[in-house]
Protein backbone atom coordinates (compact mmCIF):
# COMPACT_ATOMS: atom_id res chain seq x y z
CA UNK A 1 0.00 0.00 0.00
CA UNK A 2 0.93 3.67 -0.86
CA UNK A 3 2.27 6.42 1.38
CA UNK A 4 0.11 8.85 2.65
CA UNK A 5 0.68 12.17 0.46
CA UNK A 6 3.15 14.57 2.33
CA UNK A 7 4.32 11.88 5.10
CA UNK A 8 7.90 11.37 4.72
CA UNK A 9 9.74 7.53 5.94
CA UNK A 10 10.74 7.04 9.15
CA UNK A 11 14.68 7.91 9.70
CA UNK A 12 14.36 10.90 7.86
CA UNK A 13 15.68 14.53 9.18
CA UNK A 14 11.68 15.57 10.19
CA UNK A 15 11.36 12.48 11.99
CA UNK A 16 14.13 12.41 13.91
CA UNK A 17 13.83 16.00 14.86
CA UNK A 18 9.70 14.93 15.81
CA UNK A 19 11.55 12.06 17.68
CA UNK A 20 13.68 13.93 19.23
CA UNK A 21 11.05 17.03 20.59
CA UNK A 22 9.18 14.01 21.98
CA UNK A 23 12.22 13.36 24.43
CA UNK A 24 11.71 15.07 28.03
CA UNK A 25 13.87 17.91 29.76
CA UNK A 26 17.62 18.51 28.65
CA UNK A 27 17.39 15.68 25.62
CA UNK A 28 14.73 17.21 24.11
CA UNK A 29 16.72 21.09 24.45
CA UNK A 30 20.31 19.40 23.65
CA UNK A 31 18.93 17.83 20.17
CA UNK A 32 16.76 20.53 19.55
CA UNK A 33 20.18 22.96 19.81
CA UNK A 34 22.19 20.12 17.72
CA UNK A 35 19.80 19.99 14.85
CA UNK A 36 19.80 23.80 14.80
CA UNK A 37 23.44 24.20 14.72
CA UNK A 38 23.70 21.28 12.06
CA UNK A 39 21.28 23.20 9.96
CA UNK A 40 22.87 26.75 10.37
CA UNK A 41 26.51 25.40 9.47
CA UNK A 42 24.53 24.30 6.01
CA UNK A 43 24.50 27.61 5.25
CA UNK A 44 26.78 31.36 4.95
CA UNK A 45 24.88 32.89 7.24
CA UNK A 46 24.69 29.98 9.60
CA UNK A 47 28.33 29.29 9.24
CA UNK A 48 29.46 33.43 9.63
CA UNK A 49 26.86 33.44 13.18
CA UNK A 50 28.92 30.39 14.60
CA UNK A 51 32.55 31.70 13.61
CA UNK A 52 31.40 34.85 14.92
CA UNK A 53 30.41 33.34 18.62
CA UNK A 54 33.25 31.33 18.97
CA UNK A 55 35.61 33.94 18.38
CA UNK A 56 34.42 36.19 20.78
CA UNK A 57 33.93 33.48 23.53
CA UNK A 58 37.93 32.84 22.54
CA UNK A 59 38.38 36.98 22.93
CA UNK A 60 36.37 36.99 25.99
CA UNK A 61 37.48 33.61 27.99
CA UNK A 62 41.57 34.95 26.82
CA UNK A 63 40.59 38.05 28.47
CA UNK A 64 39.33 36.46 31.33
CA UNK A 65 41.99 34.15 31.83
CA UNK A 66 44.98 37.12 31.45
CA UNK A 67 43.11 38.82 34.15
CA UNK A 68 42.99 35.69 36.44
CA UNK A 69 46.12 34.82 36.13
CA UNK A 70 48.14 38.10 36.30
CA UNK A 71 45.96 39.25 39.62
CA UNK A 72 47.00 36.27 40.69
CA UNK A 73 51.05 36.98 40.03
CA UNK A 74 50.28 40.81 41.21
CA UNK A 75 49.27 39.46 44.26
CA UNK A 76 52.13 37.53 45.09
CA UNK A 77 54.39 40.33 43.58
CA UNK A 78 52.50 42.69 46.75
CA UNK A 79 53.04 40.05 49.25
CA UNK A 80 56.73 39.72 48.64
CA UNK A 81 57.08 43.51 48.93
CA UNK A 82 54.55 44.05 51.73
CA UNK A 83 54.39 40.94 53.50
CA UNK A 84 56.66 38.14 53.41
CA UNK A 85 60.03 40.36 52.86
CA UNK A 86 59.13 42.61 56.05
CA UNK A 87 58.11 39.63 57.86
CA UNK A 88 61.61 37.48 56.65
CA UNK A 89 63.55 40.77 57.72
CA UNK A 90 61.09 40.99 61.08
CA UNK A 91 62.63 37.64 61.78
CA UNK A 92 66.07 38.20 61.53
CA UNK A 93 65.33 40.92 63.49
CA UNK A 94 64.35 39.15 66.83
CA UNK A 95 67.22 36.72 65.97
CA UNK A 96 69.92 39.79 65.80
CA UNK A 97 68.05 41.33 68.80
CA UNK A 98 68.12 38.14 71.13
CA UNK A 99 71.93 37.35 70.29
CA UNK A 100 72.81 41.12 71.39
CA UNK A 101 70.94 41.15 74.16
CA UNK A 102 72.98 37.84 75.58
CA UNK A 103 76.60 39.92 74.26
CA UNK A 104 74.76 42.99 76.16
CA UNK A 105 74.36 41.04 79.22
CA UNK A 106 77.95 38.86 78.93
CA UNK A 107 79.29 42.60 78.51
CA UNK A 108 77.38 43.90 81.63
CA UNK A 109 78.20 41.05 83.64
CA UNK A 110 82.11 41.55 82.95
CA UNK A 111 82.19 44.95 83.58
CA UNK A 112 81.34 43.96 87.97
CA UNK A 113 78.65 44.72 89.83
CA UNK A 114 77.94 48.62 88.44
CA UNK A 115 76.64 47.61 85.24
CA UNK A 116 77.17 50.64 82.71
CA UNK A 117 74.28 52.78 81.73
CA UNK A 118 74.33 52.21 77.80
CA UNK A 119 75.00 48.69 77.99
CA UNK A 120 71.87 48.20 80.36
CA UNK A 121 70.07 50.36 77.80
CA UNK A 122 71.07 48.10 74.89
CA UNK A 123 69.83 45.09 76.65
CA UNK A 124 66.76 45.93 77.63
CA UNK A 125 65.92 48.12 73.98
CA UNK A 126 67.15 44.68 72.22
CA UNK A 127 64.52 42.65 74.78
CA UNK A 128 61.62 45.07 73.93
CA UNK A 129 62.40 44.80 70.32
CA UNK A 130 63.09 41.04 70.04
CA UNK A 131 59.39 41.12 72.43
CA UNK A 132 57.36 44.13 70.12
CA UNK A 133 58.51 41.76 66.89
CA UNK A 134 57.05 38.83 68.14
CA UNK A 135 54.08 40.52 68.42
CA UNK A 136 53.93 41.28 64.95
CA UNK A 137 54.97 38.55 63.73
CA UNK A 138 52.07 36.62 65.64
CA UNK A 139 49.69 39.02 64.01
CA UNK A 140 50.88 37.95 60.48
CA UNK A 141 52.01 34.88 59.98
CA UNK A 142 48.47 33.48 59.84
CA UNK A 143 48.03 29.80 58.24
CA UNK A 144 51.62 28.76 58.84
CA UNK A 145 52.08 26.14 61.27
CA UNK A 146 55.94 26.55 62.25
CA UNK A 147 55.73 30.44 62.65
CA UNK A 148 53.28 29.83 64.96
CA UNK A 149 55.19 27.07 66.90
CA UNK A 150 58.15 28.94 67.17
CA UNK A 151 56.86 32.09 67.92
CA UNK A 152 55.50 30.43 71.11
CA UNK A 153 58.45 29.00 71.96
CA UNK A 154 60.21 31.90 72.13
CA UNK A 155 56.94 33.57 74.16
CA UNK A 156 57.46 31.19 76.60
CA UNK A 157 61.34 30.97 76.73
CA UNK A 158 62.48 34.90 76.95
CA UNK A 159 60.56 35.95 80.25
CA UNK A 160 62.44 32.53 82.01
CA UNK A 161 65.87 34.23 80.07
CA UNK A 162 65.37 37.66 81.27
CA UNK A 163 65.21 36.41 85.12
CA UNK A 164 68.02 34.63 84.79
CA UNK A 165 69.61 37.16 83.44
CA UNK A 166 68.10 39.68 86.26
CA UNK A 167 69.62 36.52 88.95
CA UNK A 168 73.03 37.02 87.32
CA UNK A 169 72.82 40.72 87.38
CA UNK A 170 71.65 40.35 91.31
CA UNK A 171 74.69 38.03 92.18
CA UNK A 172 77.35 39.68 90.23
CA UNK A 173 76.17 43.88 92.37
CA UNK A 174 76.79 41.52 95.75
CA UNK A 175 79.69 39.93 94.55
CA UNK A 176 78.38 36.27 94.44
CA UNK A 177 80.58 33.77 92.13
CA UNK A 178 76.79 32.35 91.50
CA UNK A 179 75.97 35.27 89.50
CA UNK A 180 78.29 33.71 86.68
CA UNK A 181 76.64 30.57 86.74
CA UNK A 182 73.31 31.93 85.95
CA UNK A 183 74.34 34.06 83.54
CA UNK A 184 76.29 30.60 82.09
CA UNK A 185 72.60 29.25 82.21
CA UNK A 186 71.02 31.69 80.75
CA UNK A 187 73.42 31.52 77.65
CA UNK A 188 72.58 28.35 77.18
CA UNK A 189 68.69 28.99 77.60
CA UNK A 190 69.87 31.47 74.30
CA UNK A 191 71.94 28.88 72.56
CA UNK A 192 69.49 26.00 73.31
CA UNK A 193 66.10 27.03 73.19
CA UNK A 194 65.85 31.35 72.03
CA UNK A 195 68.30 31.24 69.16
CA UNK A 196 67.56 28.11 67.61
CA UNK A 197 63.51 28.92 67.56
CA UNK A 198 64.34 32.42 66.07
CA UNK A 199 66.64 31.00 63.37
CA UNK A 200 63.27 28.21 62.58
CA UNK A 201 60.97 30.83 62.74
CA UNK A 202 63.60 33.29 60.28
CA UNK A 203 64.09 30.01 57.43
CA UNK A 204 59.92 29.37 58.04
CA UNK A 205 59.32 32.89 57.29
CA UNK A 206 62.24 33.22 54.38
CA UNK A 207 60.65 30.06 52.40
CA UNK A 208 57.38 31.47 52.55
CA UNK A 209 59.38 34.36 50.56
CA UNK A 210 60.18 32.41 48.14
CA UNK A 211 57.31 30.72 47.74
CA UNK A 212 55.71 34.28 46.61
CA UNK A 213 58.90 34.79 44.57
CA UNK A 214 58.26 31.51 42.40
CA UNK A 215 54.13 32.13 42.44
CA UNK A 216 54.81 35.63 40.72
CA UNK A 217 57.61 34.50 38.05
CA UNK A 218 55.23 31.60 37.43
CA UNK A 219 54.50 32.58 33.68
CA UNK A 220 50.94 32.99 32.40
CA UNK A 221 50.87 29.93 30.11
CA UNK A 222 47.06 29.19 29.87
CA UNK A 223 46.84 33.57 28.89
CA UNK A 224 49.62 33.60 26.09
CA UNK A 225 48.13 30.16 24.42
CA UNK A 226 44.15 31.60 24.52
CA UNK A 227 45.75 34.85 23.71
CA UNK A 228 47.97 33.14 20.14
CA UNK A 229 44.86 30.90 19.50
CA UNK A 230 42.19 34.20 19.42
CA UNK A 231 44.65 35.94 17.48
CA UNK A 232 44.75 32.91 15.09
CA UNK A 233 41.24 33.02 15.26
CA UNK A 234 41.06 36.43 14.14
CA UNK A 235 43.37 36.39 11.40
CA UNK A 236 41.91 33.03 10.18
CA UNK A 237 38.26 34.76 10.09
CA UNK A 238 39.60 37.55 8.07
CA UNK A 239 41.88 35.80 5.23
CA UNK A 240 38.16 34.02 5.07
CA UNK A 241 36.46 36.61 4.45
CA UNK A 242 38.73 38.09 1.57
CA UNK A 243 38.76 35.22 0.17
CA UNK A 244 35.24 35.37 -0.10
CA UNK A 245 34.40 38.69 -0.54
CA UNK A 246 37.50 39.65 -2.23
CA UNK A 247 37.65 43.13 1.02
CA UNK A 248 40.89 43.66 2.68
CA UNK A 249 39.43 44.98 6.05
CA UNK A 250 36.43 44.22 8.07
CA UNK A 251 36.77 46.94 10.67
CA UNK A 252 34.97 45.54 13.44
CA UNK A 253 37.47 42.23 12.85
CA UNK A 254 40.45 44.39 12.33
CA UNK A 255 39.80 46.55 15.39
CA UNK A 256 39.09 43.20 17.55
CA UNK A 257 42.54 41.89 16.78
CA UNK A 258 44.16 45.13 17.35
CA UNK A 259 42.82 45.03 21.13
CA UNK A 260 44.08 41.22 21.09
CA UNK A 261 47.54 41.61 20.13
CA UNK A 262 47.45 44.75 22.80
CA UNK A 263 46.97 42.53 25.36
CA UNK A 264 48.98 39.70 23.99
CA UNK A 265 52.06 42.38 23.80
CA UNK A 266 51.24 43.83 27.05
CA UNK A 267 50.57 41.02 29.07
CA UNK A 268 53.98 39.15 27.37
CA UNK A 269 56.21 42.19 27.80
CA UNK A 270 54.76 43.39 31.40
CA UNK A 271 55.16 39.94 32.94
CA UNK A 272 58.83 40.19 31.43
CA UNK A 273 60.07 42.79 32.71
CA UNK A 274 58.10 42.45 36.38
CA UNK A 275 59.86 39.17 35.93
CA UNK A 276 63.35 40.23 35.73
CA UNK A 277 62.53 43.15 38.67
CA UNK A 278 61.79 40.77 40.85
CA UNK A 279 64.96 38.53 40.00
CA UNK A 280 67.17 41.45 40.24
CA UNK A 281 65.12 42.10 43.98
CA UNK A 282 65.98 38.62 44.97
CA UNK A 283 69.26 38.32 43.46
CA UNK A 284 70.69 42.01 44.53
CA UNK A 285 68.75 42.32 47.41
CA UNK A 286 67.14 38.99 49.41
CA UNK A 287 70.08 37.32 48.66
CA UNK A 288 72.38 39.62 50.23
CA UNK A 289 70.17 40.90 53.07
CA UNK A 290 70.58 36.92 53.74
CA UNK A 291 73.89 36.56 53.85
CA UNK A 292 74.70 40.28 55.39
CA UNK A 293 71.82 38.63 58.03
CA UNK A 294 73.68 35.67 58.55
CA UNK A 295 77.28 37.54 58.76
CA UNK A 296 75.66 39.67 61.82
CA UNK A 297 74.72 36.76 63.45
CA UNK A 298 77.57 35.18 63.44
CA UNK A 299 79.54 38.38 64.49
CA UNK A 300 76.78 38.57 67.28
CA UNK A 301 77.13 35.25 68.86
CA UNK A 302 81.40 35.51 68.52
CA UNK A 303 81.12 38.05 70.85
CA UNK A 304 79.02 36.63 73.21
CA UNK A 305 81.46 33.64 73.42
CA UNK A 306 84.18 36.59 73.77
CA UNK A 307 82.57 37.48 76.52
CA UNK A 308 81.67 33.67 77.92
CA UNK A 309 85.21 33.02 78.03
CA UNK A 310 86.31 35.70 80.27
CA UNK A 311 83.28 34.89 82.46
CA UNK A 312 83.63 30.88 82.74
CA UNK A 313 87.74 31.11 83.54
CA UNK A 314 88.26 28.36 81.92
CA UNK A 315 84.91 26.47 83.87
CA UNK A 316 83.58 24.81 80.95
CA UNK A 317 85.42 22.70 78.89
CA UNK A 318 84.93 19.60 76.11
CA UNK A 319 87.67 17.89 75.41
CA UNK A 320 90.39 19.82 77.17
CA UNK A 321 89.01 23.06 75.32
CA UNK A 322 87.37 26.14 76.34
CA UNK A 323 83.66 26.03 74.78
CA UNK A 324 83.46 29.62 74.89
CA UNK A 325 86.63 29.76 72.75
CA UNK A 326 86.17 27.09 70.45
CA UNK A 327 82.45 28.35 69.63
CA UNK A 328 84.53 32.16 69.04
CA UNK A 329 86.70 30.83 66.70
CA UNK A 330 83.95 28.14 64.51
CA UNK A 331 81.56 32.03 64.06
CA UNK A 332 84.45 34.06 62.95
CA UNK A 333 85.15 31.34 60.78
CA UNK A 334 81.66 31.41 59.68
CA UNK A 335 81.57 35.48 59.38
CA UNK A 336 84.85 35.50 56.92
CA UNK A 337 83.24 33.32 54.54
CA UNK A 338 80.05 35.31 54.93
CA UNK A 339 81.73 38.33 54.33
CA UNK A 340 83.43 37.08 51.38
CA UNK A 341 79.90 35.94 49.71
CA UNK A 342 78.21 38.86 50.68
CA UNK A 343 81.02 41.20 48.66
CA UNK A 344 80.86 39.38 45.61
CA UNK A 345 77.16 39.33 45.58
CA UNK A 346 76.67 43.29 46.11
CA UNK A 347 76.48 45.01 43.23
CA UNK A 348 77.56 48.43 43.47
CA UNK A 349 80.32 50.47 45.60
CA UNK A 350 77.71 51.67 47.66
CA UNK A 351 77.12 47.51 48.76
CA UNK A 352 80.53 46.82 48.42
CA UNK A 353 82.41 49.51 50.59
CA UNK A 354 80.74 48.59 54.06
CA UNK A 355 81.07 44.54 53.71
CA UNK A 356 85.08 45.54 53.02
CA UNK A 357 85.12 47.65 56.25
CA UNK A 358 83.89 45.22 58.13
CA UNK A 359 86.28 42.55 56.74
CA UNK A 360 89.16 44.83 57.79
CA UNK A 361 87.49 45.32 61.16
CA UNK A 362 87.08 41.46 61.51
CA UNK A 363 90.77 41.26 60.94
CA UNK A 364 91.63 43.91 63.12
CA UNK A 365 88.92 41.87 65.88
CA UNK A 366 91.04 38.69 65.34
CA UNK A 367 93.94 40.32 66.30
CA UNK A 368 93.37 41.65 69.45
CA UNK A 369 91.49 38.89 70.10
CA UNK A 370 94.61 36.81 69.87
CA UNK A 371 96.84 39.62 71.77
CA UNK A 372 93.78 39.61 75.04
CA UNK A 373 93.99 35.57 75.16
CA UNK A 374 97.89 35.98 75.54
CA UNK A 375 97.23 38.38 78.23
CA UNK A 376 94.56 35.70 79.74
CA UNK A 377 96.76 32.79 79.81
CA UNK A 378 99.71 35.19 81.34
CA UNK A 379 97.57 34.94 84.33
CA UNK A 380 96.65 39.10 83.82
CA UNK A 381 92.73 38.19 83.95
CA UNK A 382 92.42 42.02 84.33
CA UNK A 383 94.48 43.24 81.45
CA UNK A 384 92.84 40.71 79.35
CA UNK A 385 89.17 42.49 80.37
CA UNK A 386 90.83 45.61 79.19
CA UNK A 387 91.42 44.22 76.02
CA UNK A 388 88.33 43.05 75.55
CA UNK A 389 85.41 45.14 77.06
CA UNK A 390 87.51 48.84 76.92
CA UNK A 391 86.72 51.85 75.47
CA UNK A 392 89.85 51.95 73.09
CA UNK A 393 91.86 49.21 71.65
CA UNK A 394 89.62 46.42 72.84
CA UNK A 395 88.24 43.71 70.18
CA UNK A 396 84.95 45.58 71.75
CA UNK A 397 85.32 48.78 69.55
CA UNK A 398 86.03 46.28 66.81
CA UNK A 399 82.93 44.32 67.39
CA UNK A 400 80.94 47.46 67.08
CA UNK A 401 82.73 48.78 64.05
CA UNK A 402 81.82 45.52 62.38
CA UNK A 403 78.63 45.60 63.59
CA UNK A 404 77.71 49.05 62.33
CA UNK A 405 79.38 48.71 58.81
CA UNK A 406 76.83 45.57 58.67
CA UNK A 407 73.90 47.60 59.88
CA UNK A 408 74.52 49.95 56.46
CA UNK A 409 75.55 47.34 53.72
CA UNK A 410 72.02 45.84 55.47
CA UNK A 411 70.23 49.28 54.88
CA UNK A 412 71.63 49.22 51.14
CA UNK A 413 70.63 46.32 50.13
CA UNK A 414 67.19 46.51 51.62
CA UNK A 415 66.71 49.85 49.77
CA UNK A 416 67.78 47.66 46.67
CA UNK A 417 65.20 44.74 47.16
CA UNK A 418 62.23 47.56 47.83
CA UNK A 419 62.94 49.59 45.01
CA UNK A 420 63.42 46.20 42.43
CA UNK A 421 60.73 44.75 43.75
CA UNK A 422 58.13 47.86 43.91
CA UNK A 423 59.45 47.70 40.05
CA UNK A 424 58.33 44.68 39.54
CA UNK A 425 54.71 44.56 41.27
CA UNK A 426 53.65 47.89 39.38
CA UNK A 427 54.73 46.11 36.01
CA UNK A 428 51.73 44.63 36.38
CA UNK A 429 49.34 47.55 37.53
CA UNK A 430 46.22 47.66 35.27
CA UNK A 431 47.06 44.74 33.31
CA UNK A 432 43.66 42.94 34.48
CA UNK A 433 41.70 45.39 34.27
CA UNK A 434 42.93 46.63 30.85
CA UNK A 435 42.79 43.31 29.70
CA UNK A 436 39.34 42.20 30.64
CA UNK A 437 38.34 45.95 29.59
CA UNK A 438 40.18 45.44 26.04
CA UNK A 439 38.66 41.75 25.62
CA UNK A 440 35.04 43.24 25.80
CA UNK A 441 36.05 45.50 23.17
CA UNK A 442 37.63 43.08 20.94
CA UNK A 443 34.36 40.62 21.65
CA UNK A 444 32.31 43.43 20.48
CA UNK A 445 34.24 44.33 17.86
CA UNK A 446 34.31 41.01 16.52
CA UNK A 447 30.93 40.94 16.99
CA UNK A 448 30.21 43.88 14.80
CA UNK A 449 32.03 42.70 12.40
CA UNK A 450 30.65 39.31 11.90
CA UNK A 451 27.17 41.64 11.55
CA UNK A 452 28.28 43.62 8.95
CA UNK A 453 28.15 40.40 6.89
CA UNK A 454 25.46 38.84 7.93
CA UNK A 455 23.18 41.87 7.10
CA UNK A 456 24.44 40.88 3.09
CA UNK A 457 21.98 38.49 3.74
CA UNK A 458 18.91 40.05 4.61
Amino acid sequence: MANPPNVREPGTRESAARVAAQRPGTHRSWAETRERLRAAATTEPGRLWIIGTVVALLVVAFGGVTAWEISDRSAAASDVVNRSQPLSADAASIYRSLADADTAAASGFLAGGQEPLDVRKRYDTDIATASRLLVKAAANTTGSAESTQQIATLNEQLPLYNGLVEQARANNRQGFPVGGAYLRFANQKMSTSLLPAAQKLYEAETGRLYDDYDQADTWPYAATALGLVALGGLVWVQRRNFLRTNRVFNHGLLAATAASTVVLLWLVVGHAVASSDLSTSRAHGQESLKVLNDARISSLQARANENLTLVARGAVLKDGKDVYETSFTKEMTSLSDQLGAAVKLADDSAGKVPVQKAKDDMTAWQGRHTAARRTDDSGDYDGALTQVIGAKGSTGECFDQVDQALDSAIAHEQHEFTTAASDGRGALTGLPLGAAVLAVLAAAGAGVGISRRLAEYR
